[in-house]
């Protein structure tokens, strides 16, 4: 097992035993090969620098590396924004650590030797984030490297795997190269991705978004600090800004679209399906404190009418998040409000049972205009995990679930 900051600064020699240069920097090239060390930039004086491909390597140690062919066999180095380069891209730089969901900061990286058809093959195994690491860098060239290994070995470790490192590229050409993607992002739960890029640039932030697909984008922005999602959707080109406000619940992309400037919330509306704009428009009506701020548009109901089967059934057939299935809202006969029917009640009630026998007691609703005041006092009185809204005629317009509750009383403190 080595470390980067082993070879980096190592002595080069060819097959002859000639002094080639030494090891400038080393450079992985994703597109083939994720984890391999696959060139090594020589330099020596004002020669120009030459690259030695991982093929070539025959014998690797601290501070030193001999090739398998000579000198003239090189090609001269001529940079490449497909590679990463693992001083300049690596080392000292922030990364996410997908398994730990933070930040950190390289200090080293663990190599292992690989032997391929005689050559010498490192792979990238570890990212040292740890004491150790720092440690190797601040004692490195004042001490032997076995000392420096010893002293490391008394040290904890903290590494983590390569596996789960995802690193932080702004430049959107460039990621391209690296095929750098954010699937690994994306298997982290929003909030704990929120509270990443919180910790991030402007520019790194944006990189991020950039690498999730809308629906992910949309849910991690939706649990961003209300001034940094201002920011990222300010950044961001017109319509990929209308594809990531689509994908999120009404009640979050009004509350978007309120705290930016009145021209790029007019610009974002014109690129939004029509319905989602109509919805968004409506909801942009009520000031905030009110319930009809509070509330969300996508909600499902069903006719009091209905048996617990059709209502199944019909539930099934719409493309709905489960976030929505909380709660069931009724309506009469003549579309106004007649009820809500928690889903666990669903789930235990007999298929021909109607679902006006279902509905939770006492009948409790607000009006858009109602002070948030009076919602949080109804939700804390009824025990209550959503609360319909409806209009002057009593239709239902939205619901408010307990979480839009525990959101707006957080921003209150």
């Amino acid at each position: 097992m080595l470390r980067a900051t082993e070879i980096l600064g190592a002595q080069a020699y060819d097959a002859q035993g000639n002094f080639v240069g030494r090891v400038r920097e080393m450079f992985i090239e994703p597109a083939e090969q994720p984890n391999r060390v696959a060139w090594f930039q020589l330099a020596r004086g004002r020669f120009q620098p030459l690259v030695a491909r991982w093929d070539q390597i025959g014998f690797v140690a601290p501070g030193t590396i001999r090739l398998q062919v000579d000198e003239r066999a090189l090609r001269p180095y001529s940079p490449n924004e497909a590679w990463l380069a693992v001083q300049k891209d690596l080392l000292d730089q922030q990364i996410i650590d997908t398994h730990g969901r933070k930040v950190v900061r390289v200090n080293d990286i663990t190599l292992t030797e690989v032997r391929t058809n005689g050559a010498v093959e490192l792979r990238v195994t570890q990212v040292d984030v740890g004491l150790p690491g720092a440690v190797g860098r601040l004692m490195q060239g004042l001490a032997p490297a076995q000392v420096i290994r010893r002293l490391q070995l008394k040290l904890p470790p903290r590494v983590i795997p390569w596996e789960f490192v995802n690193l932080i590229e702004p430049d959107a050409l460039r990621r391209v190269k690296l095929r750098l993607t954010g699937h690994r992002l994306a298997r982290l739960h929003p909030a704990d991705l929120a509270d990443i890029m919180e910790e991030l640039s402007p520019s790194e932030r944006e990189g991020i978004v950039a690498s999730l697909d809308e629906q992910t984008a949309a849910e991690v922005i939706a649990e961003l600090d209300h001034r940094l999602k201002t920011q990222v959707v300010e950044k961001l080109e017109p319509g990929r800004a209308a594809d990531i406000l689509e994908e999120m619940a009404p009640d979050e992309a009004a509350h978007l679209l309120a705290n930016l400037p009145p021209e790029t919330s007019e610009e974002l509306l014109c690129e939004l399906p029509r319905e989602e704009a109509r919805e968004v428009t409506e909801l942009l009506r009520f000031g905030a404190g009110t319930a009809g701020w509070m509330m969300n548009t996508d909600f499902v109901f069903v006719g009091e009418d209905a048996t617990r089967q059709e209502a199944v059934e019909w539930i099934r057939s719409r493309d709905l998040k489960p976030d929505q299935l909380d709660t069931i809202v009724l309506i009469d006969a003549r579309a106004l409000f007649s009820g809500t029917v928690a889903v666990a009640r669903l789930l235990l009630a007999d298929d021909e049972r109607p679902m006006r026998e279902l509905r939770s007691e006492p009948l409790v609703f607000v009006r858009g205009e109602t002070e948030e005041r009076e919602v949080f006092e109804m939700f804390d009185k009824y025990n209550l995990r959503s609360l319909a809204v409806v209009d002057d005629d009593e239709r239902p317009v939205g619901v408010i679930t307990v979480d839009d509750v525990v959101s707006r009383l957080r921003q209150k403190r």
